[in-house]
């Protein structure tokens, strides 16, 4: 199975100013990530709100634009690549956003929006064929021929996803990124959201990053897993390896705040102490070393590098330096 996308030391910084004076601040938002995607697999990122999460979803649709490294994708370099190219990559990858109240026009029809990228992208020969391919798009994800006369404001929640859903596959991309896609919805419809988004990657061909902070909801929906914490990597693993046996003592302390209904299954909770640092100032050597049970004098100084420890089992850590 080859690589379809490829993440090389990649940050985002953001330039700020605050306070009367104007002082300067930079943020790392994301902060020298790398890891790879198969063609085929669900790519499941984790982490903490505020971790850089979806700012790294959004670089990679390239939304946001890249301080440093590089972003591969299928063949294409991301990093400094123009406005007429990037409109040819984005044929590539697609995003499924978060909201699905604020990520639609509510000045514009159903059949506007989805039909949209073919008059963009000209993958319609005429009115009649791009009216055919919305259509069968609305069906692909649920909907019914007469929703698309329809404005945004007229649909539930679950609904307005799925019309989110319809417009990413408009271009048939080979990569979709999911941002949170079911976490403003109800419970009762993540599920059917979920399996809709299974169905179409099976339908569709695609791969998929799928970015959320439930934990729950990666493991049923991605094959392997990359967390993140305070703009970095801090482990990545096949799902069933992750769970299992979680290594980094961040993703220790994720796995173990997982409610399980079984009494007998329960883990013991671990509690991290202290407060995520600001990523204005980062601590020095692993940024996990004010909250972590094992730090160690090295962890202050010297920020861990990536290590195989079995099979595609990564993790940062010193816990684990030979």
């Amino acid at each position: 199975m080859n690589t379809l996308l490829s993440v090389q030391n990649v940050r985002k910084h953001y330039d700020v100013r605050k306070g009367v004076l104007g002082k300067h601040y930079q943020v790392r938002a994301v902060d020298g990530v790398s890891f790879d995607v198969r063609r085929g697999e669900v790519f499941g990122i984790v982490g903490e709100s505020g971790c850089g999460k979806s700012t790294l979803g959004r670089m990679i649709c390239r939304l946001e634009s890249i301080t440093d490294g590089d972003i591969d994708l299928d063949g294409d370099s991301l990093a400094g690549i123009s406005d007429r190219k990037m409109l040819q990559v984005r044929k590539k990858v697609q995003m499924i956003f978060q909201d699905p109240y604020s990520s639609l026009n509510p000045r514009m029809t159903v059949g506007d929006i989805v039909g949209e990228p073919f008059i963009v992208h000209k993958l319609a020969e005429n009115n009649a064929d791009r009216e055919r391919k919305v259509l069968s798009l609305l069906n692909d994800v649920g909907l019914a021929a007469y929703h698309a006369n329809r404005y945004p404001h007229e649909f539930s929640g679950g609904q307005r996803q799925r019309i989110g859903i319809a417009r990413a596959l408009a271009v048939r991309p080979k990569l979709i990124i999911a941002d949170e896609p079911v976490s403003a919805l109800d419970v009762s419809i993540q599920s059917q959201v979920l399996n809709l988004l299974n169905t179409i990657k099976k339908e569709y061909d695609l791969t998929f990053i799928f970015i959320s902070h439930n934990l729950t909801v990666v493991e049923f929906f991605s094959d392997r897993i990359g967390v993140m914490y305070l703009g970095a990597m801090v482990e990545v693993a096949a799902k069933d390896a992750l769970y299992r046996n979680p290594l980094h003592p961040y993703t220790q302390a994720l796995m173990s705040a997982i409610p399980v209904m079984d009494p007998h299954k329960r883990k013991t909770r671990r509690l991290l102490e202290g407060t995520i640092p600001s990523a204005i100032n980062p601590p020095s050597g692993c940024t996990f070393h004010t909250r972590c049970p094992h730090c160690m004098e090295l962890c202050k100084t010297k920020a861990p590098l990536p290590k195989l420890i079995s099979g595609e089992q990564y993790v940062c850590c010193h816990l684990y330096d030979k």
